[in-house]
């Protein structure tokens, strides 16, 4: 016999953008399995405007990042939850739950942090762990020697992260085959935002354009290649360009800004939206171009048409996951993925990703 159902569940979610979506299908899994149970989710204050509306959430508890293990526990201790998944690696997250007293608490099994677990959970056969590759192995592999097994091997389809969080809601005895996540805006908050930053007087498709990615240099397509392809689509297309990006990306979206000559048809708000403004903004978009970043994957969830650039990460791993179509594009370097922030040689992987082959992929997302 099945034990019975937990009453309340605290889920404590990652610390991310782009791992924060990636979680999403383990949560529906649960609100699947649990219809009836509270499910609440612990979440860093910064990603906190992911979830309101959400179906697999009842309650949203935050902490902002000066808060100790023994605040955020107290925090905890007022739920009076009886079970706990928790997400994160880290020995933090499982202490967290242990102060908090929740009686079930169930982690992925890893060190400095069993003794506050109650349920540990082996590695999945099919999990990757994303190791950053040394210079010298890249220099074996750009110069054609895979003898010593380095070589550039595709991922399982199974080895993408989102299945790393369906594993640990599968211990409560969840659905662990995948889904696409989905997060929603309503109709109110895309109206107001229209009204907010212009918009309504935007004329022809609304096309997105996220240009930075916060991780490092590594994973950036060519400035001068976002603007021409952003050229190119706006001339095939008379489209209105909506630029994206955080505080440090205000300097890169000006160039592009400028370089498409302003006006009413190029909009840049880079540093000037809430995450939650950015989930609405995005959805207005018929397409978004976009390098491997957290808000790709909020576009991809959000059922927004995405085209994602890769270089020194793999899509396998952590590419974006949608009802959607997804264009994802990725060159043949042989020493990608190298999970670095920075390349060490000559940017092959994503100098070798032309602007033909974008503005190709931006058409056929846009038809």
């Amino acid at each position: 016999m099945e034990p019975p159902a937990p009453r309340r569940i605290l889920v404590r979610g990652t610390n991310w953008l782009g791992d924060a979506v990636m979680t999403v299908p383990a949560l529906l899994r649960l609100r699947e399995k649990f219809p009836e149970t509270c499910i609440a989710l612990l979440t860093p204050e910064k990603l906190w405007e992911l979830w309101p509306d959400h179906p697999a959430v009842d309650e949203i508890i935050s902490f902002s990042p000066g808060e100790s293990v023994f605040a955020v526990s107290k925090k905890l201790r007022a739920g009076k939850f009886d079970t706990a998944l928790v997400l994160p690696n880290s020995p933090r997250s499982a202490i967290e739950v242990f102060l908090a007293g929740i009686s079930n608490r169930i982690g992925y099994a890893r060190p400095w942090r069993n003794f506050f677990l109650t349920r540990t959970i082996a590695s999945r056969p099919d999990a990757v762990k994303m190791r950053k590759r040394s210079v010298e192995e890249i220099k074996e592999l750009i110069g054609g020697n895979t003898e010593s097994g380095i070589g550039n091997r595709g991922f399982q389809k199974s080895a993408h992260q989102s299945n790393e969080y369906l594993h640990l809601a599968a211990a409560l005895g969840a659905n662990p085959e995948p889904v696409p996540p989905k997060l929603f805006v309503t109709p109110e908050e895309i109206a107001a935002a229209g009204k907010k930053f212009g918009l309504e007087g935007m004329a022809g498709p609304v096309f997105g354009l996220n240009p930075g990615a916060e991780y490092g240099p590594a994973k950036r397509w060519p400035i001068e290649k976002f603007i021409e392809v952003a050229k190119e689509i706006r001339q095939r297309t008379n489209c209105a360009w909506i630029l994206f990006g955080g505080k440090s990306d205000v300097e890169i979206t000006a160039q592009i800004q400028a370089a498409l000559g302003g006006g009413p048809g190029t909009l840049n708000l880079a540093g000037k939206t809430s995450l939650r403004e950015l989930m609405v903004l995005m959805k207005q978009c018929r397409v978004f171009l976009t390098n491997d970043t957290g808000p790709m994957h909020v576009a991809a969830a959000l059922g927004v048409r995405v085209v994602a650039i890769f270089g020194s990460t793999s899509p396998e791993l952590t590419g974006p996951v949608s009802e959607a179509p997804l264009q994802i594009l990725t060159s043949n370097a042989p020493c990608s993925p190298c999970f670095l922030r920075e390349c060490p040689i000559d940017f092959r992987c994503m100098q070798g990703i032309g602007v033909e082959r974008v503005v190709g992929a931006m058409v056929r997302s846009h038809t």
